[in-house]
């Protein structure tokens, strides 16, 4: 028995150890999870402010840039004087279009014109199945301001689109009457949301606004959107109904649940199993309140950190005790561990340079390869330069195959009048008529100049444009291109309009190349206006700045939507199967992009479509009198 007395004192010593080490080492760690949590949450508060903070400027100027249109537009005197007319003589399809520029212009949802009764009598989406056209819309919130003569603001479904929407409206009086007098209708502005959600969903956190009744009207989350934060007192839900600013159906709540209040006005929320940081502001202006649900998933990685950190702390005080204690032990090791580590280093740089030797092999051989395919790919690179350039021949050989029948109708005038001058010279001569005969012989070399002149355009246009720009005269490569034109131009009946300056139409550019291009543009003009009452090639030339400005424009039908977003792609035509390969305009996109300059295509307002090239300026020290194209 008294033997096993020491042993058990130095259990009992041991356990008592080990028990307060244990104790001290858990609370050490709740400490230091309490203090990691704290300072946590007042980092994420921070990070969360900024970004509300943020988030409310933007929402604010967002919807507050677009307040001053209703206000431009009641005041336009085409949008009074439509409301002082009679309902049985307004044609409003004028004001349609007004409006639907102006939308897209300010970049809106929509833009319509309600009557003094609420009716819709003008609006930019006339053209769609969900027009507002003839819908009454007294029932809104916004229509009731205006007519009083108040700024509207509202927030609301759409009834017709379904699209959640911010409106301003506008009282607007008819022509003659004063700003002192009653309203006689509402110009209406509706602005989406979703470009503003889509902002919101690229932070790390969820962003959401909710009206004065606690309904979530915006969201990052789109879950979110149209749910309550709590259930609706029975007079909210009846108020709602009245401006049906929602659906009809009753809206679901959110399922957002208040953990706990914290300091600074944040509270602890949970959104399913997910918990969250949430900040509000308020909106005043709107009657609206925003939210930011930040995650809290780095506060609990903070706690966790922390309680390591401080239990590592302790364990670290405890080994430092263990290892001086043990200090004497490791006096014994000291060699031999020292003598383990030179050995473990010799042999880890050992390895190490093998490793480099090995690694050196293959950086040389794949610096071969590299230089290898470096040298595949300029072959190739050249092989398609001269690929693209003999397609820009043919396309040019194409074009003269278009023309053909032009160029034969050319040459067969002059054919025919020699020989009719010839017949007459014959018979001049044999009545010894000389000086008439002369004349006749002179008409017929005329008309050889003549043939040869067609001849040097054709030759001309078929050789190959050089790589070196030259001082280029925009209104002679016109005048060149209108040349190979004039007879089916003619004979379409189509008149050519044409405004340049000499003096200040000069590009740098390679005449042969622009030629084609404005023959190309010259000839899909022509086409475009075959079936149109009125034929009108317009062919403008001006200088901005530095550039030079040249517009091929027509009186056709103007290209469609899908026309505009691949018309430049390559084998897309509008013509029918067999009329065209549809490279004309890609090979013309890419001519002027090698010359430094840039081609594009649009609708001109008043119908038909406008090709626009726009070419570095050239300054000739002296204007040439010769068609630089015949040179």
């Amino acid at each position: 028995m008294t033997g096993d007395t020491p042993q058990r004192k130095v259990r009992v010593r041991r356990t008592l150890i080990l028990s307060a080490f244990g104790i001290a080492l858990v609370l050490l760690m709740w400490q230091g999870a309490r203090l990691a949590r704290e300072q946590a949450l007042t980092e994420l508060h921070h990070v969360a402010g900024n970004a509300l903070q943020l988030s409310r400027a933007n929402l604010v100027g967002y919807l507050t840039r677009h307040d001053y249109l209703p206000h431009l537009l009641a005041t336009r005197e085409s949008v009074r004087r439509f409301l002082s007319q009679r309902e049985d003589e307004r044609d409003p399809r004028a004001l349609n279009q007004l409006l639907d520029r102006s939308r897209a212009y300010a970049d809106v949802s929509d833009i319509y014109l309600l009557d003094h009764d609420g009716t819709t009598i003008a609006a930019s989406n006339w053209q769609r199945t969900d027009s507002f056209m003839g819908q009454n819309y007294a029932f809104r919130g916004y229509y009731r301001q205006a007519i009083n003569g108040r700024s509207g603001r509202f927030h609301a479904l759409g009834t017709q689109s379904g699209a959640r929407g911010y409106y301003f409206s506008a009282p607007v009086r008819a022509s003659g009457h004063t700003s002192d007098m009653p309203p006689d209708g509402v110009m209406v502005v509706k602005v989406g949301l979703e470009e503003i959600e889509r902002e919101w969903q690229s932070l790390d956190a969820t962003l959401l606004v909710a009206d004065i009744n606690g309904i979530i009207f915006m969201s990052s989350d789109p879950a979110l959107r149209l749910t309550a934060l709590q259930p609706l007192s029975e007079s909210a839900r009846k108020g709602l109904l009245s401006t049906r600013r929602y659906t009809d159906e009753p809206l679901p709540e959110s399922g957002l649940e208040v953990i706990e209040t914290l300091p600074g006005g944040a509270r602890h929320v949970r959104l399913g199993d997910q918990d969250y940081l949430n900040l509000s502001q308020p909106l005043a202006r709107f009657n609206w309140s925003l939210n930011i649900l930040q995650p809290m998933t780095p506060i609990a990685r903070a706690q966790w950190l922390g309680a390591l950190g401080a239990g590592g702390s302790w364990m670290l005080i405890a080994l430092g005790s263990a290892i001086g204690w043990q200090r004497h032990r490791l006096r014994r090791e000291r060699e031999r561990f020292a003598e383990r580590e030179r050995n473990t280093l010799a042999h880890a740089r050992d390895e190490l340079e093998r490793h480099v030797a090995a690694r050196t092999r293959e950086l040389v051989d794949s610096n071969h390869h590299l230089s290898q395919e470096i040298e595949e790919r300029k072959r190739a690179e050249e092989s398609l330069r001269q690929t693209r350039d003999e397609l820009v021949q043919a396309a040019r050989l194409a074009v003269l195959g278009q023309l053909a029948a032009s160029i034969n109708h050319e040459l067969n005038q002059p054919l025919g009048a020699i020989r009719a001058y010839a017949d007459n010279a014959r018979t001049l001569l044999a009545r010894h008529r000389i000086e008439d005969a002369d004349t006749n012989l002179a008409q017929i070399s005329e008309l050889v100049e003549r043939m040869a002149a067609i001849s040097a355009q054709l030759r001309q246009f078929s050789r190959k444009g050089s790589e070196t720009l030259t001082d280029v005269s925009a209104q002679a490569c016109f005048d060149y291109a209108l040349r190979l034109f004039r007879a089916r131009l003619e004979e379409s009946s189509i008149t050519v309009v044409s405004h340049m300056d000499e003096s200040t139409c000069w590009v740098r550019a390679d005449p042969v190349r622009l030629e084609q291009v404005l023959v190309n543009l010259i000839g899909n003009a022509q086409q475009a206006m075959n079936d149109s009452v009125e034929r009108q090639l317009i062919l403008v030339v001006e200088k901005h700045a530095e550039r030079v400005i040249l517009s091929v424009a027509d009186s056709g039908p103007g290209l469609s939507e899908e026309a505009l977003e691949h018309l430049f792609e390559p084998f897309y035509t509008t013509r029918p199967a067999g009329s065209g390969l549809g490279l004309g305009l890609s090979i013309s996109q890419r001519i002027i992009s090698d010359l430094g300059g840039h081609l594009e295509a649009r609708n001109r307002p008043e119908g038909g479509a406008l090709f626009v090239i726009q070419l570095p300026a050239a300054h000739p020290s002296s204007l040439p009198s010769e068609n630089p194209a015949d040179a």
